[in-house]
């Protein structure tokens, strides 16, 4: 299809992604509370790069990095006893590690404005990808990588987060993180 259309493909990848990534945001808007408020597509000061989507909550805030990816998100474990330990996300075959730092630049920049006063905690959410219908979720690198209806029942959890301090930290971030 990409070799008939006109369109360049970070173009069309992009378009995918806004996809999901919308898709995404109606979900977790349905879920908004008094102790789970949302920020959408946020941009990062001095960066050209954005968060898709905050949510601040009773137990802390996520760093939410929605990714619209066909094939089984997983993790590879290499090395070990005698090699050094690396963890590799792969999606189907494709390496997607770089995915993960993504995520974890944007938690360092989220606690940078906070002076620790609630936890951050990123996550990978995987729209349409190819997930078992057993198990399938799991943490690399303190990243979590789910799927929007896994997502879900984490950000509604109940936590010692007061409705009063989410509303607060929502407006802290609101202001150094404007829309993109």
């Amino acid at each position: 299809m990409l070799a008939v259309s006109d369109e360049k493909q970070s173009t069309t990848a992009w378009d995918v992604g806004a996809v999901g990534e919308e898709r995404l945001g109606k979900g977790l808007d349905r879920l908004a509370s008094d102790t789970l408020r949302l920020l959408h597509d946020r941009r990062i000061p001095r960066s050209k790069a954005n968060i898709d989507h905050l949510a601040v909550t009773a137990t802390g805030i996520y760093v939410i990095d929605a990714k619209k990816y066909r094939g089984r998100p997983h993790l590879r474990v290499e090395g070990g006893l005698f090699r050094p330990r690396v963890e590799r996300l792969l999606v189907g075959s494709r390496d997607c590690t770089k995915l993960v730092d993504g995520v974890l630049k944007q938690v360092d920049v989220v606690r940078g404005l906070l002076e620790d006063e609630v936890p951050v905690h990123g996550v990978l959410c995987f729209v349409e990808a190819d997930w078992p219908l057993i198990g399938g979720t799991f943490t690399t690198r303190g990243v979590r990588t789910l799927w929007p209806k896994k997502l879900y029942p984490q950000l509604q959890a109940d936590g010692p987060i007061t409705a009063g301090t989410v509303a607060e930290v929502h407006r802290k971030l609101a202001h150094p993180l404007p829309p993109a």
